[in-house]
């Protein structure tokens, strides 16, 4: 008889792990072999469109200058892509975007200023109307797209609205705009630096103004996250009189909620959605040997690490995004005795 119930206990516990969500096995950071590029190298941005498909730019710093960077990502494995205009040439690869079917990337060539774009029958160069001194950052959604930067004669906001260029007025107290993204045609973020401090700004189909977003005092913007859903996210660094802390504004759809979780003085640039609701981002790890990042949940931050990587003295990665119903992050990691090169890695899947 006791033999019996123990039997049925067994059954009944091994039914019940295999049933319980709270019993699986959470799966751990792994490594991603990526080929080898022309160290040392800049990662720039990484985006994806479901699990199959992600895109990974940057630039190599090769003797004669900067060499723009671009890899692939199927699903499968990371490949370089050559394939693209100006791909031998002098310059760099900034920022990825999805634009319905088509991939679109901002391609520093030479100096002179053009978004790449892929569809299926191959890449595509659309030139910019003029030349800026500085490219500082790109958008792109359905029906538009932003560069903004300086020339010699100060602040430009360009403007396409699928058809042609044309130069949009900032504000009048903005000296300079740091960063910009997109949900539509008609909604628009960018954060600027202001005779006032830093500001976000909002384009609403007719004019940028000041969004109100109520940010702490002496702070700077590192990125700002729209989703598709309304919600939003600032995400920056507060300089305190104790030194600097990082700061989180999360926007409901109808107030700002401002958190300061534990991250030091870690730039918040790669923050991204998760697939399991929380946000996520690479800090600055305490591991040499191994890369670290945070999940911001609510009130609530943790932390994971990557993989071990062996002879590792600098693992950082750069940039994040959600690929289906995992993580990807893609940035360098420096061996003993050789120069920084590429590193990938990936949370489930």
């Amino acid at each position: 008889m006791n033999s019996l119930r123990t039997v049925v206990v067994c059954l009944l516990i091994a039914c019940a792990t295999l049933v319980s969500p709270a019993a699986a096995v959470t799966p751990g950071w792994s490594a991603l072999p990526v080929p080898a590029a022309a160290p040392p190298v800049t990662v720039k941005d990484l985006a994806a469109r479901g699990p199959g498909e992600a895109w990974a730019s940057g630039y190599e710093h090769a003797a004669d200058g900067l060499r723009p960077m671009l890899y692939r990502w199927d699903g499968t494995e990371w490949s370089r892509d050559t394939t693209f205009p100006g791909a031998g040439e002098q310059g760099w690869l900034g920022k990825v975007q999805f634009v319905g079917k088509e991939v679109w990337i901002f391609h520093n060539r030479a100096g002179e200023g053009e978004i790449l774009r892929r569809s299926a029958e191959g890449w595509s160069a659309l030139p910019l109307p003029r030349t800026l001194r500085i490219y500082q950052d790109f958008a792109a959604v359905q029906g538009a797209a932003w560069v903004v930067g300086e020339d010699d004669t100060g602040l430009k906001v360009l403007h396409y609205d699928g058809s042609a260029w044309t130069t949009q007025a900032a504000p009048e107290d903005v000296h300079y705009v740091m960063g910009i993204t997109a949900r539509t045609a008609t909604d628009a973020w960018a954060w600027a630096d202001t005779s006032t401090g830093t500001t976000v700004l909002r384009w609403d189909g007719t004019a940028w103004r000041d969004a109100k977003v109520p940010l702490p005092s002496r702070a700077n913007v590192h990125t700002i996250l729209l989703e598709p859903s309304g919600r939003a996210a600032v995400s920056g660094s507060q300089h305190t009189d104790d030194g600097v802390r990082a700061y989180l504004m999360t926007w409901n759809g109808h107030a700002w909620r401002t958190t300061y979780p534990p991250l030091g003085d870690t730039y918040t640039e790669a923050l991204v959605r998760g697939p399991d609701g929380a946000l996520w981002l690479p800090v600055r790890s305490d591991r040499a040997f191994q890369s670290k990042y945070a999940r911001v949940d609510g009130a609530r931050t943790t932390f994971s690490y990557g993989p071990q990587r062996t002879n590792a003295i600098d693992v950082k990665p750069r940039a994040m995004a959600r690929a289906g119903s995992s993580l990807l992050s893609f940035g360098t990691v420096e061996i003993y005795g050789s120069k920084p090169n590429l590193m990938s890695e990936r949370l489930g899947g």
